[in-house]
């Protein structure tokens, strides 16, 4: 039974649409990780706020009929961390790959977190 879950979960990454996907490459190639952003404001604590949220988000997928089966999102996550965002930092690559997984599942939409990305921006930089 195992073996086959495994089967159908790297299946499922190698039908993944790997190619890359606007917004996030944006987030890529703008370089803000974590410990960057760290150092710019000060900040100590080593755990990005986001982390908690990206967690709560992959066990919510991990439910019984989900659209984004736990097994399937590891090895897309694999896949994806191998192909494209192989230069980007973990948890970062983690976040990039979900949101790839996410998008092109139809499950969100690029120019909606397009936008939500910018109103997020607005509010860090109301000062």
């Amino acid at each position: 039974m195992a073996n086959n879950t495994i089967e159908a979960g790297k299946a499922a990454a190698a039908a993944i649409d790997t190619s890359s996907i606007e917004v996030l490459e944006g987030i890529r190639d703008k370089g803000r990780v974590w410990e960057d952003l760290c150092e710019q404001y000060g900040v100590k604590n080593p755990t990005p706020p986001w982390k908690m949220s990206l967690e709560g988000m992959c066990d919510a997928l991990s439910e019984a009929n989900c659209a984004l089966p736990p097994v399937e999102r590891r090895w897309e996550e694999d896949e994806l961390s191998e192909e494209l965002y192989l230069d980007v930092p973990f948890p970062e690559r983690q976040l990039l790959a979900l949101a790839h997984s996410m998008i092109r599942r139809n499950l969100v939409d690029e120019n909606e977190l397009a936008e939500r990305m910018k109103i997020v921006d607005k509010r860090l930089n109301m000062v």
